[in-house]
Protein backbone atom coordinates (compact mmCIF):
# COMPACT_ATOMS: atom_id res chain seq x y z
CA UNK A 1 0.00 0.00 0.00
CA UNK A 2 2.13 2.32 0.87
CA UNK A 3 4.91 2.03 -2.52
CA UNK A 4 1.00 2.59 -4.48
CA UNK A 5 1.13 5.56 -2.04
CA UNK A 6 4.50 6.91 -3.10
CA UNK A 7 4.33 6.13 -6.79
CA UNK A 8 1.31 8.74 -6.54
CA UNK A 9 3.08 11.04 -4.63
CA UNK A 10 5.90 11.16 -6.25
CA UNK A 11 3.77 11.25 -9.83
CA UNK A 12 2.33 14.68 -8.49
CA UNK A 13 5.38 16.04 -7.19
CA UNK A 14 7.83 15.47 -10.76
CA UNK A 15 4.93 17.78 -12.15
CA UNK A 16 4.34 20.42 -9.01
CA UNK A 17 8.35 19.97 -7.37
CA UNK A 18 8.24 23.82 -6.65
CA UNK A 19 4.83 24.08 -5.00
CA UNK A 20 5.29 22.20 -1.57
CA UNK A 21 2.08 23.44 0.27
CA UNK A 22 0.28 21.79 -2.76
CA UNK A 23 2.16 19.05 -2.38
CA UNK A 24 1.45 18.84 1.56
CA UNK A 25 -2.23 18.84 1.02
CA UNK A 26 -2.32 16.36 -1.80
CA UNK A 27 0.02 14.06 0.26
CA UNK A 28 -2.46 14.15 3.18
CA UNK A 29 -5.53 13.12 1.29
CA UNK A 30 -3.64 10.53 -0.75
CA UNK A 31 -2.60 8.60 2.48
CA UNK A 32 -6.16 7.97 3.34
CA UNK A 33 -8.07 8.18 0.15
CA UNK A 34 -6.37 5.25 -1.91
CA UNK A 35 -6.51 2.93 0.52
CA UNK A 36 -10.33 3.46 0.37
CA UNK A 37 -9.90 3.52 -3.73
CA UNK A 38 -8.49 0.01 -3.82
CA UNK A 39 -11.05 -1.21 -1.54
CA UNK A 40 -13.58 -0.46 -3.48
CA UNK A 41 -13.75 -1.49 -7.32
CA UNK A 42 -15.75 1.83 -8.51
CA UNK A 43 -13.15 3.86 -7.72
CA UNK A 44 -10.29 1.67 -8.57
CA UNK A 45 -8.54 2.17 -12.18
CA UNK A 46 -10.39 5.10 -12.41
CA UNK A 47 -7.54 7.68 -12.00
CA UNK A 48 -10.32 9.78 -9.73
CA UNK A 49 -7.65 11.33 -7.43
CA UNK A 50 -4.72 12.09 -10.52
CA UNK A 51 -7.58 13.64 -11.81
CA UNK A 52 -8.31 16.00 -8.97
CA UNK A 53 -5.14 16.67 -8.26
CA UNK A 54 -4.94 18.57 -11.66
CA UNK A 55 -6.48 21.67 -11.63
CA UNK A 56 -9.16 22.03 -14.58
CA UNK A 57 -8.05 25.38 -15.19
CA UNK A 58 -5.24 28.00 -14.19
CA UNK A 59 -5.49 31.64 -15.24
CA UNK A 60 -2.26 34.45 -14.53
CA UNK A 61 -2.45 37.75 -14.90
CA UNK A 62 -1.09 41.00 -14.52
CA UNK A 63 -2.35 43.65 -12.38
CA UNK A 64 -1.20 46.94 -13.00
CA UNK A 65 -2.86 49.98 -11.09
CA UNK A 66 -1.59 53.49 -9.77
CA UNK A 67 -0.72 54.61 -6.53
CA UNK A 68 -0.76 58.03 -4.89
CA UNK A 69 1.84 58.93 -5.24
CA UNK A 70 1.02 59.07 -9.27
CA UNK A 71 3.35 55.52 -9.53
CA UNK A 72 2.74 52.64 -11.33
CA UNK A 73 2.40 49.74 -9.45
CA UNK A 74 2.50 45.73 -10.64
CA UNK A 75 0.77 42.71 -8.95
CA UNK A 76 0.33 39.35 -10.26
CA UNK A 77 -3.24 37.80 -9.81
CA UNK A 78 -4.02 34.38 -10.06
CA UNK A 79 -7.62 32.33 -10.24
CA UNK A 80 -7.24 28.44 -10.03
CA UNK A 81 -10.11 26.74 -11.04
CA UNK A 82 -9.58 23.35 -9.46
CA UNK A 83 -12.73 21.10 -9.76
CA UNK A 84 -16.44 21.53 -10.73
CA UNK A 85 -17.89 18.26 -11.05
CA UNK A 86 -20.42 18.85 -8.01
CA UNK A 87 -21.00 22.63 -8.89
CA UNK A 88 -19.71 25.93 -10.18
CA UNK A 89 -16.37 26.66 -8.95
CA UNK A 90 -16.31 28.07 -4.78
CA UNK A 91 -13.65 29.68 -2.57
CA UNK A 92 -11.88 32.86 -1.41
CA UNK A 93 -9.59 35.51 -3.10
CA UNK A 94 -6.50 36.07 -1.22
CA UNK A 95 -4.60 39.00 -1.34
CA UNK A 96 -1.25 38.57 0.61
CA UNK A 97 2.87 39.31 -0.26
CA UNK A 98 2.52 35.79 0.26
CA UNK A 99 0.53 35.06 -2.31
CA UNK A 100 1.72 32.35 -5.26
CA UNK A 101 0.34 29.50 -7.27
CA UNK A 102 1.66 26.67 -4.28
CA UNK A 103 -0.08 28.72 -1.89
CA UNK A 104 -3.77 29.24 -4.05
CA UNK A 105 -3.63 25.04 -5.79
CA UNK A 106 -3.31 23.82 -1.97
CA UNK A 107 -6.41 26.42 -1.09
CA UNK A 108 -7.81 24.96 -4.07
CA UNK A 109 -7.52 21.12 -3.80
CA UNK A 110 -8.55 21.63 -0.20
CA UNK A 111 -11.69 23.88 -1.36
CA UNK A 112 -12.84 20.69 -2.97
CA UNK A 113 -13.38 18.96 0.29
CA UNK A 114 -14.65 21.49 2.14
CA UNK A 115 -17.26 21.90 -0.63
CA UNK A 116 -18.21 18.76 -0.99
CA UNK A 117 -18.33 18.35 2.69
CA UNK A 118 -20.93 21.02 3.15
CA UNK A 119 -23.59 18.82 1.32
CA UNK A 120 -24.24 22.36 -1.21
CA UNK A 121 -23.57 22.29 -4.71
CA UNK A 122 -20.41 24.09 -5.19
CA UNK A 123 -16.70 23.21 -6.86
CA UNK A 124 -13.45 23.89 -5.45
CA UNK A 125 -11.68 27.31 -6.89
CA UNK A 126 -8.89 29.81 -5.27
CA UNK A 127 -7.26 32.58 -6.52
CA UNK A 128 -5.82 36.05 -5.01
CA UNK A 129 -2.78 37.94 -5.76
CA UNK A 130 0.54 38.83 -4.28
CA UNK A 131 -0.92 42.64 -3.61
CA UNK A 132 -0.70 43.86 0.19
CA UNK A 133 -3.63 45.51 1.15
CA UNK A 134 -2.32 46.66 4.34
CA UNK A 135 -1.15 50.35 4.99
CA UNK A 136 -2.86 51.27 1.41
CA UNK A 137 -5.05 53.70 1.34
CA UNK A 138 -8.72 53.03 0.48
CA UNK A 139 -8.53 54.39 -2.84
CA UNK A 140 -5.67 52.78 -3.73
CA UNK A 141 -7.27 49.57 -2.93
CA UNK A 142 -10.12 50.85 -5.08
CA UNK A 143 -7.89 51.24 -7.72
CA UNK A 144 -6.27 47.72 -7.02
CA UNK A 145 -9.87 45.37 -7.49
CA UNK A 146 -11.08 47.63 -10.04
CA UNK A 147 -7.81 46.68 -12.10
CA UNK A 148 -7.93 43.14 -10.32
CA UNK A 149 -11.39 42.47 -11.45
CA UNK A 150 -10.85 44.32 -15.24
CA UNK A 151 -9.22 40.84 -15.68
CA UNK A 152 -10.86 38.47 -13.50
CA UNK A 153 -14.44 39.39 -14.72
CA UNK A 154 -13.74 37.52 -17.81
CA UNK A 155 -13.47 34.03 -15.75
CA UNK A 156 -16.48 33.98 -13.26
CA UNK A 157 -20.13 34.18 -13.09
CA UNK A 158 -23.16 33.65 -11.30
CA UNK A 159 -23.20 29.76 -12.51
CA UNK A 160 -19.30 29.69 -13.15
CA UNK A 161 -17.04 30.78 -10.43
CA UNK A 162 -17.92 32.70 -7.66
CA UNK A 163 -15.16 34.36 -5.73
CA UNK A 164 -15.61 35.45 -1.99
CA UNK A 165 -13.00 36.53 0.46
CA UNK A 166 -9.86 35.64 2.50
CA UNK A 167 -6.95 37.04 4.12
CA UNK A 168 -6.17 40.59 2.95
CA UNK A 169 -9.88 40.65 1.24
CA UNK A 170 -12.98 41.68 3.52
CA UNK A 171 -16.02 43.73 3.10
CA UNK A 172 -14.20 46.93 1.92
CA UNK A 173 -12.75 44.55 -1.23
CA UNK A 174 -15.79 42.33 -1.89
CA UNK A 175 -17.12 45.97 -2.25
CA UNK A 176 -14.96 47.51 -4.98
CA UNK A 177 -14.54 44.06 -6.57
CA UNK A 178 -18.62 44.01 -6.79
CA UNK A 179 -18.47 47.23 -8.14
CA UNK A 180 -16.23 46.78 -11.07
CA UNK A 181 -17.89 43.66 -11.99
CA UNK A 182 -21.50 45.12 -12.46
CA UNK A 183 -19.83 48.37 -14.07
CA UNK A 184 -17.95 45.49 -16.85
CA UNK A 185 -20.96 42.98 -17.25
CA UNK A 186 -24.03 45.76 -17.04
CA UNK A 187 -25.66 43.53 -14.50
CA UNK A 188 -26.52 43.09 -10.85
CA UNK A 189 -26.04 39.28 -9.95
CA UNK A 190 -24.58 37.33 -7.25
CA UNK A 191 -21.16 36.69 -8.61
CA UNK A 192 -19.27 37.28 -5.33
CA UNK A 193 -19.99 36.29 -1.47
CA UNK A 194 -19.39 38.30 1.15
CA UNK A 195 -21.43 41.07 -0.03
CA UNK A 196 -22.96 43.72 2.12
CA UNK A 197 -26.56 42.81 3.62
CA UNK A 198 -27.54 45.66 1.71
CA UNK A 199 -26.37 44.94 -1.76
CA UNK A 200 -27.19 41.05 -1.56
CA UNK A 201 -25.37 39.42 1.04
CA UNK A 202 -26.09 37.16 3.69
CA UNK A 203 -26.55 37.58 7.29
CA UNK A 204 -23.84 36.14 9.95
CA UNK A 205 -21.13 36.20 7.14
CA UNK A 206 -18.73 37.39 8.49
CA UNK A 207 -18.78 35.37 11.73
CA UNK A 208 -19.93 31.99 9.88
CA UNK A 209 -15.74 30.55 10.05
CA UNK A 210 -15.60 31.38 13.17
CA UNK A 211 -18.93 29.75 14.61
CA UNK A 212 -18.91 27.05 12.22
CA UNK A 213 -15.46 26.10 13.48
CA UNK A 214 -17.10 25.90 16.96
CA UNK A 215 -19.71 24.38 16.04
CA UNK A 216 -17.88 21.79 14.54
CA UNK A 217 -15.54 21.20 17.70
CA UNK A 218 -18.77 21.26 19.78
CA UNK A 219 -19.97 18.11 17.80
CA UNK A 220 -16.67 16.64 18.34
CA UNK A 221 -16.97 17.14 22.42
CA UNK A 222 -20.29 15.98 22.50
CA UNK A 223 -18.96 12.58 21.27
CA UNK A 224 -17.45 12.29 24.75
CA UNK A 225 -19.98 14.19 26.59
CA UNK A 226 -17.97 17.15 27.39
CA UNK A 227 -19.01 21.04 26.11
CA UNK A 228 -17.36 24.42 26.44
CA UNK A 229 -18.03 25.30 29.48
CA UNK A 230 -15.50 26.56 32.29
CA UNK A 231 -12.52 24.94 29.60
CA UNK A 232 -9.88 26.80 29.05
CA UNK A 233 -9.24 27.94 24.86
CA UNK A 234 -6.32 29.47 23.34
CA UNK A 235 -6.92 30.64 19.81
CA UNK A 236 -4.25 31.71 17.30
CA UNK A 237 -5.67 34.77 14.91
CA UNK A 238 -7.75 38.21 15.62
CA UNK A 239 -9.12 38.12 12.08
CA UNK A 240 -12.84 37.14 11.54
CA UNK A 241 -12.42 33.46 12.50
CA UNK A 242 -10.62 33.79 15.19
CA UNK A 243 -13.14 37.17 16.50
CA UNK A 244 -16.19 35.08 15.98
CA UNK A 245 -15.19 31.77 17.51
CA UNK A 246 -14.12 33.43 20.49
CA UNK A 247 -17.54 35.43 20.63
CA UNK A 248 -19.50 31.72 20.24
CA UNK A 249 -16.86 30.26 22.81
CA UNK A 250 -16.93 33.12 25.70
CA UNK A 251 -21.17 32.49 25.55
CA UNK A 252 -20.67 29.11 25.72
CA UNK A 253 -19.19 29.34 29.03
CA UNK A 254 -15.68 29.04 27.48
CA UNK A 255 -12.68 30.52 28.86
CA UNK A 256 -10.84 32.28 25.82
CA UNK A 257 -7.32 33.05 27.07
CA UNK A 258 -5.21 34.38 24.04
CA UNK A 259 -5.47 35.75 20.40
CA UNK A 260 -2.80 37.00 18.14
CA UNK A 261 -1.43 38.53 14.83
CA UNK A 262 2.24 38.36 13.21
CA UNK A 263 3.09 40.54 16.15
CA UNK A 264 2.90 38.31 18.85
CA UNK A 265 0.47 37.02 21.34
CA UNK A 266 -1.52 38.46 23.98
CA UNK A 267 -2.43 36.04 27.40
CA UNK A 268 -5.25 37.59 29.36
CA UNK A 269 -5.12 35.26 32.52
CA UNK A 270 -8.54 36.06 33.56
CA UNK A 271 -10.04 35.45 30.00
CA UNK A 272 -10.77 37.29 27.55
CA UNK A 273 -14.80 38.38 27.98
CA UNK A 274 -17.23 39.76 25.42
CA UNK A 275 -16.01 43.30 26.74
CA UNK A 276 -12.64 42.93 25.74
CA UNK A 277 -13.40 40.95 22.66
CA UNK A 278 -15.11 44.20 21.65
CA UNK A 279 -11.97 45.86 22.12
CA UNK A 280 -9.52 43.78 20.28
CA UNK A 281 -12.63 44.11 17.43
CA UNK A 282 -11.74 47.73 17.72
CA UNK A 283 -8.16 47.26 17.74
CA UNK A 284 -8.05 45.04 14.42
CA UNK A 285 -11.10 45.75 12.98
CA UNK A 286 -11.56 50.09 12.81
CA UNK A 287 -7.89 51.02 14.25
CA UNK A 288 -6.36 48.25 11.93
CA UNK A 289 -4.05 48.14 14.89
CA UNK A 290 -1.39 45.66 15.86
CA UNK A 291 -2.28 43.32 19.12
CA UNK A 292 -0.11 44.39 21.37
CA UNK A 293 -2.66 47.92 21.79
CA UNK A 294 -4.75 45.30 24.05
CA UNK A 295 -2.51 46.34 27.24
CA UNK A 296 -3.08 50.01 27.05
CA UNK A 297 -6.60 48.80 28.42
CA UNK A 298 -5.97 45.43 29.90
CA UNK A 299 -2.48 46.35 31.46
CA UNK A 300 -2.43 42.87 33.85
CA UNK A 301 -2.32 40.62 30.31
CA UNK A 302 1.24 39.43 29.03
CA UNK A 303 1.98 40.36 25.14
CA UNK A 304 4.81 37.78 24.06
CA UNK A 305 6.37 39.21 20.78
CA UNK A 306 7.44 37.67 17.64
CA UNK A 307 5.08 34.48 19.29
CA UNK A 308 2.57 32.07 19.50
CA UNK A 309 0.49 30.83 21.96
CA UNK A 310 1.20 27.00 21.88
CA UNK A 311 2.53 26.65 25.21
CA UNK A 312 -0.18 28.53 27.28
CA UNK A 313 -2.02 25.41 29.34
CA UNK A 314 -5.48 25.01 27.60
CA UNK A 315 -7.60 22.16 27.21
CA UNK A 316 -8.98 23.31 23.42
CA UNK A 317 -6.67 25.07 21.08
CA UNK A 318 -8.32 26.54 17.71
CA UNK A 319 -5.32 27.80 15.29
CA UNK A 320 -7.09 30.47 13.01
CA UNK A 321 -4.37 32.25 11.70
CA UNK A 322 -2.63 30.79 8.82
CA UNK A 323 -1.21 27.49 7.35
CA UNK A 324 1.55 25.58 9.17
CA UNK A 325 1.81 28.05 12.48
CA UNK A 326 1.37 24.78 14.19
CA UNK A 327 4.74 22.80 14.36
CA UNK A 328 5.68 19.24 15.78
CA UNK A 329 6.79 21.09 18.67
CA UNK A 330 4.09 23.08 19.35
CA UNK A 331 1.79 20.05 19.31
CA UNK A 332 4.20 18.49 21.45
CA UNK A 333 3.90 21.60 24.04
CA UNK A 334 -0.44 20.74 23.97
CA UNK A 335 -0.25 17.68 24.80
CA UNK A 336 2.13 17.96 27.56
CA UNK A 337 0.25 20.59 28.76
CA UNK A 338 -3.28 18.43 28.92
CA UNK A 339 -4.66 19.73 25.38
CA UNK A 340 -7.32 17.08 24.57
CA UNK A 341 -9.23 19.23 21.54
CA UNK A 342 -8.00 20.93 18.61
CA UNK A 343 -10.33 22.20 16.17
CA UNK A 344 -8.47 23.78 12.40
CA UNK A 345 -10.06 27.51 12.05
CA UNK A 346 -7.88 28.25 9.72
CA UNK A 347 -6.58 26.20 6.26
CA UNK A 348 -3.91 23.44 7.04
CA UNK A 349 -2.67 25.18 10.61
CA UNK A 350 -1.08 21.84 11.22
CA UNK A 351 1.89 20.92 10.29
CA UNK A 352 1.77 17.01 8.63
CA UNK A 353 4.34 16.15 11.59
CA UNK A 354 1.81 17.83 14.41
CA UNK A 355 -0.91 16.15 13.03
CA UNK A 356 0.47 12.89 13.15
CA UNK A 357 1.53 13.10 16.90
CA UNK A 358 -2.16 14.38 17.82
CA UNK A 359 -3.84 11.30 15.91
CA UNK A 360 -1.27 8.80 17.83
CA UNK A 361 -2.25 10.30 20.90
CA UNK A 362 -5.94 10.23 20.06
CA UNK A 363 -6.39 13.68 20.74
CA UNK A 364 -9.72 14.94 19.32
CA UNK A 365 -8.17 16.34 16.14
CA UNK A 366 -10.96 18.77 13.42
CA UNK A 367 -8.76 19.27 10.21
CA UNK A 368 -9.94 22.70 8.38
CA UNK A 369 -11.42 20.64 5.34
CA UNK A 370 -14.13 19.98 8.13
CA UNK A 371 -14.20 22.83 11.04
CA UNK A 372 -13.14 25.83 8.45
CA UNK A 373 -16.57 25.36 6.22
CA UNK A 374 -18.60 26.99 7.90
CA UNK A 375 -17.78 30.30 5.98
CA UNK A 376 -17.80 28.69 2.59
CA UNK A 377 -21.54 26.91 4.02
CA UNK A 378 -22.96 30.14 4.41
CA UNK A 379 -21.51 31.66 1.17
CA UNK A 380 -23.52 28.87 -0.62
CA UNK A 381 -26.83 30.45 1.29
CA UNK A 382 -25.71 33.57 0.09
CA UNK A 383 -25.74 32.19 -3.37
CA UNK A 384 -29.05 30.68 -2.67
CA UNK A 385 -30.48 34.05 -1.34
CA UNK A 386 -29.36 35.83 -4.53
CA UNK A 387 -31.24 33.46 -6.40
CA UNK A 388 -34.32 33.72 -4.64
CA UNK A 389 -34.04 37.63 -4.46
CA UNK A 390 -34.44 36.74 -0.93
CA UNK A 391 -32.86 37.15 2.30
CA UNK A 392 -33.18 34.54 5.26
CA UNK A 393 -33.14 36.33 8.59
CA UNK A 394 -29.99 35.92 11.36
CA UNK A 395 -31.46 32.91 13.00
CA UNK A 396 -32.06 31.41 10.37
CA UNK A 397 -28.92 31.98 8.90
CA UNK A 398 -27.42 30.41 12.05
CA UNK A 399 -29.47 27.16 12.25
CA UNK A 400 -28.96 26.29 8.08
CA UNK A 401 -25.14 26.50 9.21
CA UNK A 402 -25.21 24.72 12.73
CA UNK A 403 -27.01 21.74 10.71
CA UNK A 404 -24.61 21.65 7.96
CA UNK A 405 -21.41 21.50 10.57
CA UNK A 406 -23.77 18.74 12.27
CA UNK A 407 -24.04 17.18 9.04
CA UNK A 408 -20.37 17.60 8.24
CA UNK A 409 -19.21 15.88 11.78
CA UNK A 410 -21.81 13.28 10.81
CA UNK A 411 -20.49 12.61 7.60
CA UNK A 412 -16.94 12.22 9.37
CA UNK A 413 -18.17 9.81 11.67
CA UNK A 414 -19.21 7.32 8.39
CA UNK A 415 -15.42 7.16 7.28
CA UNK A 416 -13.51 7.76 9.98
CA UNK A 417 -14.56 5.75 13.07
CA UNK A 418 -11.81 2.99 14.08
CA UNK A 419 -11.38 1.16 17.84
CA UNK A 420 -12.38 3.67 20.87
CA UNK A 421 -11.10 6.82 18.71
CA UNK A 422 -12.50 9.08 15.68
CA UNK A 423 -9.87 9.36 12.90
CA UNK A 424 -11.25 13.53 11.62
CA UNK A 425 -8.59 13.81 9.02
CA UNK A 426 -9.44 10.28 7.36
CA UNK A 427 -13.29 10.61 7.51
CA UNK A 428 -13.19 14.02 6.14
CA UNK A 429 -11.12 12.93 3.31
CA UNK A 430 -12.89 10.09 2.65
CA UNK A 431 -16.62 11.78 2.62
CA UNK A 432 -15.03 15.01 0.56
CA UNK A 433 -13.97 12.37 -2.09
CA UNK A 434 -16.72 10.03 -2.21
CA UNK A 435 -19.18 12.81 -3.23
CA UNK A 436 -16.74 14.59 -6.24
CA UNK A 437 -15.42 11.11 -7.51
CA UNK A 438 -18.80 9.66 -7.80
CA UNK A 439 -20.16 12.50 -9.83
CA UNK A 440 -16.31 12.79 -12.17
CA UNK A 441 -17.17 9.00 -12.91
CA UNK A 442 -20.77 10.14 -13.89
CA UNK A 443 -19.45 12.66 -16.50
CA UNK A 444 -17.14 10.74 -17.64
CA UNK A 445 -13.39 11.59 -18.47
CA UNK A 446 -13.66 15.68 -19.11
Amino acid sequence: MEKIINNFINQVYNRNKNEPEFLQAVSEVAHNVIPFIIKNEIYYGQNVLLRMVEPERVVSFRVAWIDDNEEIQVNRGYRVEMNSAIGPYKGGLRFHPSVNLSILKFLAFEQIFKNSLTTLPMGGGKGGSDFNPKGRSDTEVMRFCQSFMTELFRHIGPNRDIPAGDIGVGSREIGYLFGQYKRLKNEFTGVLTGKGVSWGGSLIRPEATGYGVVYFTQNMLKEKNIDFKNKKVIISGSGNVAQYAAEKIIKMGGIVLTMSDSSGYVFDKDGIDLEKLEKIMTIKNIDRGRIDQYLKYYPKSIFKKNSKPWNIKCDIALPCATENELDKNNAKELVKNGCFCIGEGANMPCTPDAIELFLNNKILFAPGKASNAGGVAVSGLEMAQNSLRYNWSREEVDEKLKNIMFEIHKSCLIYGKEKNYVNYVKGANIAGFVKVADAMIAQGVV
